[in-house]
């Protein structure tokens, strides 16, 4: 990547550690408003990844992840630059919303547009400050309010170099995920820019373990890149990601009071009971049978359900018996109990 790197008309050189704030439209109270952007760029020359959270403002476990990941003594020693972003869409996280002032999606906004929506105006300004100036991408989020999402990462893995960048990010599920119309991702692509969406926890909520394996997972991409040196020691993996052929949510098939029976990374099989639905006025029970065999990666956590509501996320795979080992033995390498880089975990 080029040494040249502006932002704001601010010149940004080899060795320095600043934090940009990009203006954002006033508040209509007058207040000021910005995005802020933590620029780290090494002495020496190497790709420019971006890494960013909370384009969903109700998203928090990626604001979280970038904290720490400012924090780890291995940037000093980086080859090429990053580029972070814990708060893209201030304006949600202001509100504890999911979308924008004008009930808009910014990932739905993009590449957006100067004299568009605020959304669009967004989504321009963050595709030409931050997106256009990078190599790689690195989107964090979280499951929807009352939804949890196993760790796992979101991506084109029909592409080559993707698919690499997926495999090194070290969770042990890959969802092969198209391009959604409008999506941030969808705009790198047509830019030449491989991207990963990684996916982990409930809106509104922290979660420690889907935050380590964040924090984790960007400083083995960072490696694999060569932006970081490769560590001496490390523990080899017990085997490759699983790559997710498909996956279906299961639905409510009435309304009432949802009991679930299956946890976040469990292994199912097809006519398996997911839990029961019972009406709250009556004895009657309606149980929730799992369609197909496969792997939960997401799973509502509120119990109240209307017809039709999704409830559990199921991924399936080749060999499920295998992935959900693999699962046990990643979320044991997370367990809060264990010393993570002299961060108090957070329950």
């Amino acid at each position: 990547m080029t040494s040249k790197l502006i932002i704001n008309d601010q010149i940004i050189e080899l060795g320095c550690n600043v934090i940009i704030d990009l203006p954002l439209p006033r508040l209509y109270t007058n207040a000021l408003m910005t995005m802020p952007v933590h620029v780290i760029r090494g002495k020496k020359p190497g790709p420019r990844l971006f890494v960013s959270a909370a384009i969903h403002g109700d998203e928090l476990n990626g604001v979280e992840i970038i904290r720490r990941l400012l924090k780890q003594l291995a940037l000093n020693k980086l080859r090429g630059d990053l580029i972070a972003i814990p708060m893209v869409n201030v304006y949600g996280i202001i509100h504890h919303s999911r979308y924008l002032p004008d009930r808009r999606d910014l990932n739905r906004s993009f590449p957006g547009s100067k004299k568009g929506s605020l959304a669009a105006r967004l989504a321009d300004l963050f595709m030409t400050e931050i997106v256009k100036k990078c190599t790689h991408g690195i989107d964090l989020h979280t499951g929807a309010i009352h939804r949890s999402n196993l760790p796992q990462i979101r991506a084109n893995l029909d592409d080559a170099e993707t698919l690499s960048l997926a495999k090194s990010f070290n969770v042990p599920v890959l969802l092969n995920s198209n391009l959604r119309d409008g999506s941030m991702r969808e705009s790198a692509a047509g830019l030449g820019i491989p991207m990963l969406l990684y996916e982990a926890g409930e809106a509104l909520r922290f979660d420690e373990g889907s935050i380590r394996a964040g924090v984790g997972g960007i400083l083995e991409v960072m490696r694999y890149l060569g932006m970081l040196a490769t560590r001496k020691s490390r523990k080899p993996n017990a085997t490759e990601p699983f790559v997710a052929r498909s996956s279906q949510w299961v639905r409510a098939p009435s309304s009432g009071i949802f009991r679930a029976a299956k946890s976040l990374g469990g292994k199912v099989k097809r006519n398996d009971a997911l839990g029961v639905i019972n009406d709250p006025v009556s004895v009657l029970e309606v149980p929730v049978i799992s369609p197909c065999n496969g792997l939960i990666i997401g799973r509502s956590e509120l119990p109240l359900v209307h017809e039709g509501e999704a409830i559990y996320h199921i991924a399936q795979f080749e060999d499920n018996r295998e992935v959900a080992e693999h699962i046990e033995m990643f979320q044991g390498d997370i367990s809060p109990e264990l010393e993570f880089d002299g961060e108090i975990p957070i329950v």
